[in-house]
């Protein structure tokens, strides 16, 4: 990457970035952490939002100026794409980038680039999302951010799929892609500081001795999306056998369930599978509660065994918590976690031939995206003979978890803060603009032709019995005229109770009294257009409102006289 750090306008939907008003999940925790993280440290003269609805320029500016108070802040609206042009690059938080593609297209492919990011990459949206990007005017000089390394090779497995695809079926060799940069997500690691009043208070609540080792995991507690919890009941169970009554294990889970169905499978499981183990469930969605799970632990765990996880921000907050952490060997955490900062425990899948139906029922709709993790996570194992081992290692050797401990708060502060994070992807910026300026700029699409959305007036061309605008024609009022004036006729018919006109009523009215003005002469649409410093085709979409209600008429066209010799 280059050295430069130039802006980008951040494509801001509160969906994507209020998990307060939105609800919980790991994509808006991780939207909000990212902006308010590139709010703080963002190397750039302006915070630019690109931005659907005013209400979401309204959390922007707010949170903007949460942040980074006194910084500049602009709105780039929806209706306006080719103002993209000034930051150079639209950050869009997700892969699924290619209506964005189609949207700068009539503008030139060159005129900005547009870099996504992953979260999870499991559902058929996603998947979809991947295929219609490579089939969009996407170009070399736009990027999908990959968290982790197992993600990015993930989504270059799914990219030769699609690239072989395109060779046979359109026998051509497809465009460059996207760049697929790894870059982790980040946190505010000063955010994660433990709280040592908050931790006694979880201990006492779980009956934990000084002597005794508590767990903790933070996640969505949903078996068939986040995590079989058995298998860690399992272990801890048989680890708690060895131990025996000389120490105390307990495990205090920390998050949301989504169903009844989540919370029978986690509460029952718990109290059928370790009935000696402490266990408590902790409301995720109270942030001091989250922070007493980080406060009062002495190991976290996020045994993992679904393809839903993508990276794994929860073990990255644990550390910077300072807490060891012990996790399965899956996606991100195989980045995070080193051997210096916990334990990473095998796991283990089937072979693409063993899931071939479990592929097309998802696709197809046979089976919900639940279904699909559910059943995958089915065909996952972790050892448990090794998740037993180093829950004994860490639960009788504190002495290691404080080593670990410090050395996970060291490298989260080193590597996953977004003060490192954001810094990396204005780098990246700075790539896609090198790669962009260093381009012959291809092309712009013949007007209303774009494939995806072509002007209805170019895809029902052989509907009417004529089409085309009105230059050269001569417009006169018409007469009798209708029985109510153009405002009034505008009222009743009420386009804008839809929330879209062609144009503003009063143009509508100031056109009719224009063409009145004008006599039984009549005007022509070129001297309207003049006259009112209109865009000839704005004039000729309120002629045609006007011809369709009877208020104008067309006058015939004018022959030249031929002169007799």
């Amino acid at each position: 990457m280059t050295d430069l750090a130039p802006n980008a306008a951040i494509y801001f939907a509160a969906d994507g970035y209020d998990p307060g008003a939105k609800g919980i999940n790991g994509r808006r925790v991780a939207g909000e952490s990212f902006i308010r993280g590139f709010f703080r440290h963002a190397d750039a003269p302006a915070l630019m939002s690109f931005t659907p609805k005013p209400a979401d320029q309204a959390l922007f500016t707010r949170l903007a100026g949460e942040e980074r108070p006194g910084m500049t802040v602009q709105h780039l609206p929806l209706r306006s794409p080719q103002r993209l042009a000034e930051p150079g690059t639209l950050f869009f938080p997700s892969p699924n980038f290619a209506g964005e593609c189609w949207r700068r297209a009539p503008h030139g492919d060159a005129s900005w680039s547009i870099c996504g990011i992953t979260h999870t990459i499991s559902t058929r949206g996603v998947m979809q999302g991947f295929f219609d990007l490579r089939m969009a005017p996407q170009m070399e000089w736009d990027a999908v951010i990959c968290t982790s390394r197992a993600v990015q090779s993930a989504v270059l497995t799914q990219m030769d799929m699609i690239d072989t695809h395109a060779k046979a079926r359109f026998m051509a060799n497809p465009p460059p892609r996207p760049q697929l940069p790894v870059i982790p997500l980040g946190i505010d690691c000063g955010a994660f500081a433990p709280d040592a009043a908050a931790g006694a208070a979880l201990r006492a609540r779980l009956g934990a001795g000084a002597a005794d080792t508590v767990f903790t995991c933070i996640a969505r507690l949903t078996p068939y999306e986040k995590f079989d919890p058995l298998p860690l009941y399992i272990a801890l169970a048989e680890a708690q056998r060895r131990l025996g009554p000389r120490q105390k294990l307990h495990l205090a889970l920390c998050g949301i369930f989504r169903d009844a169905f989540s919370r029978k499978v986690f509460e029952e499981g718990a109290a059928r599978l370790m009935p000696d183990v402490g266990f408590l469930v902790l409301d995720g969605a109270d942030a001091a509660e989250r922070r007493a799970a980080l406060s009062g632990a002495d190991v976290f765990t996020f045994p993992i065994d679904n393809i839903q996880e993508t990276f794994g921000l929860a073990p990255i907050e644990a550390m910077a918590a300072g807490l060891p952490v012990l996790v399965s060997d899956w996606d991100g955490m195989r980045d995070t976690v080193t051997p210096d900062v916990g334990i990473r425990v095998p796991t283990r899948t089937l072979g693409p031939g063993h899931a071939i139906s479990e592929a097309l029922r998802h696709f197809g709709g046979a089976d919900t995206y639940p279904q699909y993790c559910a059943l995958t996570s089915q065909m996952t194992a972790i050892d448990i003979r090794a998740l037993v081992e180093a829950i004994l290692s860490l639960a009788g050797n504190p002495d290691l978890r404080r080593r670990l401990g410090a050395a996970g708060q060291a490298r989260a502060a080193a590597l996953y803060d977004w003060r490192v994070i954001v810094p990396q992807m204005q780098a990246l910026w700075g790539e896609l603009a090198a790669r962009r300026g260093a381009a012959t700029a291809p092309a712009l699409p013949p007007a209303g032709r774009l494939a995806v959305a072509p002007s209805p007036f170019a895809y029902f061309a052989s509907y009417p019995s004529a089409a085309g605008g009105f230059a050269g024609v001569r417009f006169a009022s018409a007469t009798p005229q209708p029985p109510l004036p153009v405002a009034e006729m505008l009222v009743l018919r009420n386009y804008t109770g839809m929330g879209r006109s062609t144009e503003r009523p009063e143009a509508f009215a100031a056109m009719a009294e224009a063409i009145a003005a004008a006599g039984a002469p009549g005007i022509s649409r070129d001297d309207l257009a003049s006259a009112h410093k209109y865009n000839p085709l704005t004039v000729d979409r309120l002629l045609i409102w006007l011809l369709k209600y009877g208020y104008i008429r067309r006058l015939p066209a004018v022959t030249p006289v031929q002169s007799r010799k």
